[in-house]
């Protein structure tokens, strides 16, 4: 299973350890430091579950949780607590938390957890297949055909291509692409995405009429129909 997920926490170590585990998964993970934050993020992209910490700077767990709700926001939320007592369980659940769990936790619990929610989301199905003109992903056999025609993607370049196609006409900066991708966090102008994006673009480019993958100098990078 795959998808966005929405990671909020602010202990750096938790975080840390969720977001990793999540992408090494096969999720695509957004993180939030604080509440404003993470309320910001989870009203203005669009997320398949959100991991939401109940003790937060700025605005607390469930007071985001209330406000999502409040909102019409109906995403799955998992909400994390060092606060295990049955009360405390209860008050999360019912400021509109869909499951609680307690630290700490070992990730196996997290990800069974996260996949359950997603699989109750209302009835909708999890998205499988990922889409941008004749370009497509199929996340289950993980194959990827441009034109009909079948790509034979390396797993790196796969999982750059995913991220792409999950932000669709979106602009995607340096930094974005080697937290999401390759989970470091050092100086963007490292080579490494200049040389999976060559090789990227060669296979899914260079033998079509139309690119996809274009670069915006001194931004970042965008998948789209449009130039």
């Amino acid at each position: 299973m795959s998808g966005r997920i929405l990671v909020v926490e602010d202990d750096t170590d938790t975080a840390d350890y969720i977001c990793k585990g999540l992408r090494e998964q096969g999720f695509t993970v957004e993180h939030a430091a604080d509440g404003r934050d993470g309320l910001y993020l989870a009203t203005s992209s669009a997320f398949d579950a959100v991991v939401m910490d109940r003790m937060l700077p700025g605005m607390d767990g469930l007071s985001v949780v209330k406000a999502l709700r409040a909102g019409g926001v109906e995403i799955p939320i998992l909400i994390l607590s060092a606060l295990g007592q049955l009360d405390e369980r209860v008050i999360g659940l019912r400021a509109g938390g869909d499951d609680y769990l307690t630290k700490p936790f070992g990730f196996s619990e997290l990800h069974a957890r996260l996949e359950n929610l997603m699989r109750r989301r209302g009835g909708k199905p999890v998205e499988t297949v990922l889409k941008c003109a004749d370009l497509t992903m199929d996340l289950l056999t993980r194959k990827v055909t441009r034109g009909g025609r079948l790509l034979d993607l390396l797993p790196r370049e796969f999982k750059l291509l995913e991220y792409f196609l999950r932000n669709v006409d979106r602009v995607v900066t340096r930094t974005m692409l080697l937290e999401q991708v390759w989970d470091y966090r050092f100086d963007p102008h490292t080579s490494i995405i200049d040389t999976h994006i060559s090789r990227l673009r060669k296979k899914l480019d260079d033998t079509f009429p139309k690119p996809l993958l274009h670069t915006l100098r001194g931004v970042g990078y965008r998948l789209s129909e449009e130039p």
